[in-house]
């Protein structure tokens, strides 16, 4: 257990030989405005059943930690880059809470796992919550934005190889050879070398579409892993087999399931995954976990963010993703307009469900707008997938998925919310320096 720092609340106390950050940086520049907006202080009273009241070591400022998600989302970028980039970067120190220039890293990369394994879901939606929070407190957000949503599911996919066959029996190959090494079971052959040919192989049939070759040497490996696996259990003690007996039933699993079989496994190491097909022309399958995101209707805030496991059908996601919206807004929308996907979805709330379809000349103007904005969530989903981390999810099991695309929901406003910092400084000092066209946007900008 850790209990909660409080370096963070102390009073500020100056270095001899080394100023303030706040006296070397530009007050002016948007990442310091949005960190002087946000109340960090509501992440101390919302993460602290998370820690230990009086057992163990001080845990790392609440603030850094957050902030560093933060950044490590808004820049999509590793954990290890994140840490590296905050050790060059002035105003991401003093985003994160920080006094004075640092040389020196603050903890390791692997802290920041064990405090998102600690934070859980509640912790995350926070982060979005206060995103939603600043941009009320700064105007950028209307409470009339509020009123009106937009509903929409996409595919996360989680980062992992294509899972063809051959790789499957590639990666339980290896997987048993590092597995065994570890417990000290000495097999009689690992096939490493002999594998890896066969691989090579197989992409060189591939590529000249010679697909009678290319399903023998899949055999081959085929035959390969099921002899480690053999070899494995029965060399292995019985200990050594309970520890690792989930991994063995998914590559027995992996070796017996055929085309057409229901609940496949898709990857050795995240067993997780699911094959989803969404229609689309460039990618017929995607391997990860359907998640739906909530935006305002006007200025495409994104007030909610959930995965699915199971793959179920978008219209029964509807309920789960408006009660997350009252969660984190704080406010009951009164209109969602979903696609045609949504159809029977069963919703009984007080929210006007509208199902966006072809005939829109029956209804009046008015909604008749709103149902064009239906179609402004699509390049919302793209940015978060693209620029926020929201695609490839490195972060393991279901848990991981839920906090990957609350983490890049909270970026993305994060991002909009500087953006608009940005925009507002820019048509305050420079508007006449400005053509009619930039002055107009900057101003929409800023009223969103």
């Amino acid at each position: 257990m850790m209990t909660r720092s409080e370096k963070g609340n102390r009073p500020e106390q100056g270095r001899l030989f080394n100023p303030f950050l706040r006296d070397m940086i530009d007050r002016n520049h948007p990442m310091v405005r949005l960190a002087d907006s946000i109340d960090w202080s509501n992440f101390e009273e919302a993460l602290a059943p998370s820690f230990c009241d009086g057992n163990g070591r001080p845990s790392i400022p609440v603030r850094m930690m957050v902030g560093m998600h933060y950044l490590k989302h808004m820049a999509d970028v590793s954990d290890e880059d994140v840490l590296a980039g905050w050790l060059e970067n002035p105003y991401w120190q003093y985003f994160t809470g920080g006094l004075h220039f640092e040389h020196e890293l603050p903890f390791d990369s692997s802290s920041m796992t064990h405090w998102r394994r600690r934070i859980r879901q509640e912790g995350a939606e926070e982060m979005l919550a206060e995103s939603i929070r600043t941009g009320l407190k700064t105007k950028l957000i209307r409470k009339s934005d509020l009123e009106r949503v937009n509903v929409d599911t996409t595919v996360q996919e989680k980062h992992i190889r294509h899972p063809t066959d051959a790789r499957l029996y590639h990666r339980s190959i290896e997987t048993l050879v590092r597995v065994a090494e570890e417990a000290g079971v000495e097999l009689r052959q690992t096939y490493k070398r002999v594998a890896k040919r066969s691989m090579l192989k197989i992409g060189g049939y591939s590529k000249a579409r010679q697909m009678k070759r290319l399903k023998r040497e899949t055999r081959h490996l085929k035959t390969l892993a099921g002899r480690v696996l053999r070899d494995f259990t029965r060399k292995a003690s019985e200990g050594v087999r309970d520890q690792h007996e989930k991994l063995l039933v998914r590559i027995g699993k992996i070796l017996s399931q055929q085309r057409h079989d229901k609940n496949k496994v898709y990857s050795v190491h995240a067993p997780e995954v699911e094959c989803i097909a969404k229609g689309k022309v460039h990618k017929q399958y995607e391997f990860g976990v359907k998640a739906g995101l909530v935006t305002t209707s006007r200025s495409n805030w994104i007030v909610g963010a959930k995965t699915y496991p199971g793959n179920p059908y978008d219209g029964h996601t509807l309920g789960d993703a408006l009660t997350q919206v009252v969660a984190i807004s704080g406010m009951e929308p009164k209109m969602a307009c979903c696609d045609l996907g949504y159809r029977g979805h069963g919703y009984e709330g007080p929210c006007d469900v509208q199902i966006v379809n072809r005939y829109r000349r029956q209804i009046d103007k008015t909604l008749r707008r709103y149902w064009k904005r239906r179609s402004a969530i699509e390049p919302v989903i793209g940015h978060v997938k693209t620029d926020c981390g929201g695609n490839r999810n490195q972060l393991k099991g279901s848990d991981g998925d839920m906090l990957n695309i609350l983490f890049a929901a909270a970026a993305f406003n994060m991002r909009k919310l500087m953006r608009g910092f940005a925009l507002f400084l820019r048509e305050l000092f420079f508007t006449p320096f400005c053509c009619p066209s930039e002055t107009k946007h900057a101003t929409i900008y800023r009223v969103a």
